[in-house]
């Protein structure tokens, strides 16, 4: 509460009294692990920001489960820390975004199990879960048009595998009981207004919608999945909406009462997180900061958000088709452009898995906690010693990893691939903790050129890279990045980017700004620019060449060992 009043009071004494009250807009964040929300400012700045961890049920190995009424509770208690103390007249609009999981409700708007065990409460797969491989191996043998649009191969964490799924192994307990099937970031929205409509973003990016030609039939048929065609698709969603645009009537009496917030203010049609991110970043004015960017339309940039897992979100004024990358999907982030989306399934979390796995993790933990550091800073700190005369990232020049631990999404689309680490040693200490980090960072910074390099042989002019998220805080994977692609890796002014993409959707919906365009413009703000080092382009050219070789070698051991 204090927060939020002081920051509310600071405000106002940085306006004169001629001009009007500030406008605030809420963003509420429902990532992986936690929900967040922020209170933002008509200029995009956070005036106040909390946090609450919500809970993940893994029943079986690549089974990952939520609960829809955790997720809400979560929303309403940062909700109201946000916004206490702060005058409600102010407050314009509210945005919600979230992981694209899949939420299953009865008739009712009940929850229903989507696990064998019956826990009702257990209604949502995350986007992560990969418990429909079988499925999504039979749509992708169909060679369906649709797949043209997902760079022609699903993903096991799109929504019509998961669909599928549940039909096939839960269809008496789940599938005939349920009443609509929601993605995560429609579900918040419908839980905000009561009204059913789907989000563009959500229906397109993981749902086969396309915003000329709506559903196709022919493809649910094909799939199996003709139950949703019968009833002209009440169950997945009939009424689609623009991201941004307000739905109903906005904020009902009983979920204004839930989030603290007055009835009635405007709510939004939703986004899935990755893309607000994109929104809070990609459109910001970059006047002055000598980038290559300067001056060239917003499809010179790609917005990366960087998480538990990555997205690499590529804006088109026409449709570009790229293999193994998702998209194009029309309008699914910034209204009139072609979206591409590439991503790595695991960043942060193949960061995490790596040092708490190490048995020298007890010390690191201990001599961090003793610095009142983060163990992150601390390894960063520690490579800087070890490093000697060398830049830091040339101590990898015999350790190689190979990142798709959970499988990879672009732009190779195999979930089969597994990690690979070359160059281990019998050594167990600290500094071998810090490498391995290091090549694990480095690794993914590669994977981010793989994809880059994939989507500029397909027609993107890319010069830019634009950071946020949780591992945009850590600078050694910032810089990291810039070397390994060449490119400058702008930060934005707010970390909190995917929050303030949220409110901007918010502030749309109130109809304060006139386009998604005009509130990117004035809400997205940016901070640090990190350059290459150009000096260490061969070094880093040299572990590409490497890391290419990895998954070829690896897709070679594959090929010797199923072979007769």
């Amino acid at each position: 509460m204090g927060k939020a009043l002081l920051c509310d009071k600071v405000l106002l004494k940085m306006h004169s009294k001629k001009q009007a009250p500030v406008k605030y807009y809420v963003g509420i964040d429902v990532g992986s692990a936690s929900v967040r929300a922020a209170l933002v400012d008509e200029f995009g700045t956070v005036v106040a920001h909390a946090d609450q961890p919500i809970q993940i049920w893994e029943p079986q190995p690549d089974h990952y489960e939520q609960s829809s009424a955790d997720i809400w509770a979560a929303c309403c208690s940062v909700t109201k820390k946000v916004v206490c103390g702060v005058d409600a007249s102010r407050i314009r609009g509210v945005g919600f975004d979230a992981t694209c999981s899949l939420v299953v409700v009865d008739k009712q708007f009940q929850p229903l199990a989507v696990n064998c065990e019956g826990q009702n409460f257990r209604n949502v797969i995350m986007w992560m879960d990969h418990r429909a491989v079988s499925q999504v191996e039979r749509i992708n043998a169909t060679q369906h048009k649709v797949l043209n649009y997902v760079g022609g191969v699903m993903s096991v964490e799109m929504q019509p595998p998961k669909l599928l799924w549940i039909k096939e192994n839960l269809k008496e307990s789940c599938w005939e009981k349920a009443g609509y099937f929601f993605d995560l970031p429609d579900f918040l929205s419908w839980k905000a207004t009561g009204v059913t409509a789907r989000s563009l973003c959500t229906v397109v990016c993981k749902w086969t919608y396309t915003s000329g030609g709506g559903w196709d039939d022919s493809f649910w048929k094909m799939i199996g999945l003709e139950d949703l065609v019968k009833d002209k698709y009440e169950k997945i969603g009939n009424h689609v909406l623009s991201p941004g645009e307000s739905v109903g009537n906005g904020l009902t009496p009983e979920a204004a009462k839930d989030l603290g917030l007055p009835a009635g203010i405007a709510v939004a049609a939703s986004l899935i997180d990755a893309h607000a991110g994109g929104l809070g970043v990609i459109g910001a004015d970059v006047k002055g900061h000598n980038l290559p960017c300067e001056n060239q339309p917003i499809t010179s940039r790609v917005a990366m958000i960087c998480g538990t897992s990555s997205c690499h979100m590529g804006v088109s004024e026409t449709p570009i088709f790229v293999p193994g990358v998702w998209g194009p999907y029309f309008s699914a982030m910034v209204p009139g452009l072609w979206l591409n989306e590439g991503g790595q399934s695991a960043t942060g979390k193949l960061i995490d898995h790596v040092v708490r796995g190490h048995v020298a993790f007890p010390e690191l933990q201990s001599k961090a906690a003793a610095s009142a550091h983060s163990i992150y800073t601390y390894l960063n700190s520690h490579l800087d010693l070890i490093k000697k005369s060398l830049p830091v990232g040339f101590l990898t020049v015999d350790l190689h990893v190979w990142p798709d631990f959970h499988g990879n999404r672009s732009p190779l689309t195999d979930l089969t691939l597994k990690g690979m680490v070359i160059g281990l040693t019998l050594s167990r200490g600290l500094d071998e903790l810090a490498l391995i980090y290091l090549a694990t960072i480095q690794a993914i910074a590669l994977g981010t050129r793989h994809i880059l390099e994939a989507m500029e042989a397909a027609g993107h002019h890319i010069n830019t890279l634009f950071l946020c998220g949780g591992l945009s805080k850590n600078p050694l994977f910032v810089q990291m990045h810039a070397d390994i692609t060449g490119k400058p890796v702008v930060l934005s002014k707010e970390v909190e980017s995917v929050l303030v993409g949220a409110a901007i959707l918010g502030a749309c919906a109130s109809g304060d700004f006139a386009s998604i365009q005009e509130a990117m413009a004035k809400m997205g703000k940016i901070g640090r620019v990190v350059q290459p080092n150009h000096e260490h382009k061969r070094f880093y050219d040299k572990k590409y060449e490497v890391f290419l070789k990895l998954v070829e070698h690896q897709r070679e051991y594959r090929s010797i060992m199923n072979s007769c």
